[in-house]
C-alpha cells in the first residue's frame, strides 16, 4: 500500500485502478480488491489499463476529477470520426454542468446513453477512454451527482465545486 491511505481506509473515496481511461471504483470496494485484469473487469466493472493507479481521498471532488478527464479527452480527440468528435464535446459540456450542479437530473441518464453510443464506435480507443471514466462516475457516484444538482437548486453548492 506504499504507506497506506492518507487518513486511513475510511478516508478512501475512490480509486481509478488503470489510469485515466478506466472506470473509477468506490473506495470501499477496493479494500480487498485484487489488482488483476479478470478481477477488476469482472468484479468491479473497471480495468487494469495502464495500471497507473489514481487514488482519491475524501477531500477530492470526484465529479470534478472526472470532469477534468472529460476535458482532457475532448482536447485529445483528433475529430476524424463523428462519435468521438461530437461525443467527447457533448460529454464534456454535460460534465461542465454536473460539476457546478446546473444540470438536470435527467441529463445523468442521457450522459450515460451518450457514453454507450461512443464506446466501441470510434476509429481508435480514445472514444472508449473518454466514455469509461464517466460511466464509472455515474455507476458509483450517482447519489453525489444528484445531491450536487439538488443543492444547487437550494443554493448550497460545495466550495470545491464552485472553484
Amino acid at each position: 500500500h506504499c504507506g497506506g491511505i492518507r487518513g486511513g481506509w475510511d478516508n478512501l473515496l475512490a480509486v481509478i485502478p488503470g489510469g485515466s481511461s478506466v472506470p473509477c471504483v468506490r473506495g470501499e470496494k477496493m479494500r480487498d480488491a485484487v489488482m488483476d485484469f479478470d478481477y477488476l473487469r469482472g468484479e468491479l466493472g473497471s480495468g487494469l489499463g495502464t495500471a497507473a493507479v489514481i487514488v482519491m481521498d475524501n477531500s477530492t471532488d470526484v465529479i470534478k476529477a472526472i470532469w477534468r478527464l472529460s476535458k482532457f479527452y475532448k482536447h485529445e480527440s483528433c475529430g476524424q470520426c463523428t462519435p468521438c468528435r461530437e461525443g467527447t464535446g457533448w460529454m464534456m459540456r454535460v460534465m461542465d454542468r454536473l460539476v457546478t450542479g446546473e444540470a438536470e437530473v435527467e441529463e445523468i441518464d442521457m450522459l450515460l446513453d451518450v457514453t454507450k453510443q461512443v464506446e466501441g464506435h470510434t476509429i481508435c480507443a480514445l472514444g472508449d477512454a473518454a466514455a469509461w471514466p464517466i460511466q464509472g462516475l455515474i455507476r458509483n457516484f450517482r447519489d453525489e451527482i444528484e445531491d450536487r444538482i439538488k443543492h444547487k437548486r437550494t443554493g448550497r453548492v460545495s466550495a470545491v465545486a464552485a472553484e
